[in-house]
């Protein structure tokens, strides 16, 4: 028999892809689709189960079926549908440890796949320039999805321990953009005016959609000849983007605060359901975040379809029409950064002209 493989956030957008694609690899038998509501997307011919991973039914689903790959693609940021804080956080906290409990028991699984992010190294003022899988945080996120993810990869490795026959891969993502990102941060790109932090322009990476289904089936088969998919991995589009860069390319003109300020427009912009401006969003938004993927490429064997600005350009061709050109709101970016009190030189820090074509900095 081929391998059967249980993944779990089947009924988010993410987590269809991957369940419809999964199941066209010749080496796989049966995909099983775990959620606990039932999904608004046609997942192939997978078997839907739903079932909540915060209970312990999830070890009878891993029993019946007989599941030897498990892909917990379940920890988000942000919740399906009513769903609040407090249950994204349940899902992500309390359903990892469930489901891993439900792995450790049982005699059949031999690879686990966990989606993390980048998120877990936080994001501060003294942070180094780029970080690698073994670099600690200088600041550990004291809240929101990025406090989740470094619970659950505890409790990963705690289970790695336990389980050393079993195979595990942790993958922490950038952020993930596309033309169908579903995220606080893809939320945030899509207001018509940017709230910024004042003096900052801080660095960012993105991870396309398309890579993200790429790499995960990587990490759920037998390990390429000369690959290694055991481990953790961290996983972007080559190079960087500034904030200033993301805004002109979307004829969104940004919106400088100081940072008291923007922590309060961040409230009333969760207040009202418009986007989840977490503090750990904000501290992004300050001092931004960039990794290293050496290991994702020599180590893991994946090289990804789509640079951070590729992937940025395919996010900003599925969006409305800012409430600019992008060549004005670049003039304006560029002006501004030229300013004595922003401690300009006549050009935007790290952009080599008006007409924003290129990144200004690579991270590999």
């Amino acid at each position: 028999m081929g391998k059967v493989v249980l993944v779990t956030g089947a009924a988010r957008q993410l987590g269809g892809r991957f369940v419809r694609r999964i199941q066209r690899d010749p080496e796989v038998d049966r995909v099983i689709a775990v959620d606990a509501i039932a999904p608004g997307h046609q997942l192939g011919d997978a078997d839907f189960v739903r079932a909540d991973i915060r209970q312990p039914a999830i070890a009878r689903v891993l029993a019946e079926h007989s599941v030897d790959t498990v892909v917990h693609l379940d920890v988000s940021g942000k919740a399906l549908g009513a769903g609040s804080r407090t249950t994204v956080k349940e899902t992500n906290v309390i359903g990892t440890m469930q489901l891993l409990g439900a792995c450790q028991k049982s005699p059949t699984v031999r690879r686990l796949v966990i989606k993390s992010s980048t998120g877990v190294y936080g994001s501060a003022p003294r942070d180094p320039a780029v970080f690698t899988e073994t670099t600690a945080p200088k600041s550990l996120p004291s809240g929101g999805f990025a406090k989740d993810a470094v619970e659950v990869e505890g409790y990963v490795r705690g289970f790695a321990r336990r389980r050393p026959d079993v195979a595990v891969c942790v993958l922490r993502f950038a952020n993930i953009l596309g033309p169908d990102a579903d995220s606080p941060l893809a939320d945030y790109l899509s207001l018509p005016v940017l709230p910024t932090v004042f003096g900052y322009d801080p660095r960012l990476q993105f991870v396309h959609e398309d890579d993200v289904i790429d790499v995960l089936r990587i990490a759920s088969h037998e390990p390429r000849r000369g690959t290694l998919n055991s481990g953790t991995f961290n996983v972007a589009g080559d190079g960087v983007l500034l904030l200033s860069q993301c805004s002109r390319r979307l004829g969104r003109p940004t919106m400088p605060l100081l940072l008291p300020a923007v922590t309060w427009v961040g409230q009333a912009l969760r207040t009202v359901g418009m986007t989840d401006f977490s503090p750990e969003q904000i501290r992004l938004l300050t001092h931004g975040r960039v990794v290293s993927t050496v290991q994702m490429r020599e180590t893991l064997g994946f090289h990804p379809g789509f640079t951070t600005a590729e992937t940025f350009a395919e996010f900003a061709r599925s969006q409305s029409p800012g409430l600019l050109p992008p060549e004005v709101v670049g003039r304006a970016v560029d002006r501004l950064a030229a300013m004595p009190f922003a401690g300009g030189t006549g050009e935007a820090p790290g952009i080599s002209g008006a007409d924003d074509t290129q990144p200004s900095h690579s991270a590999r």
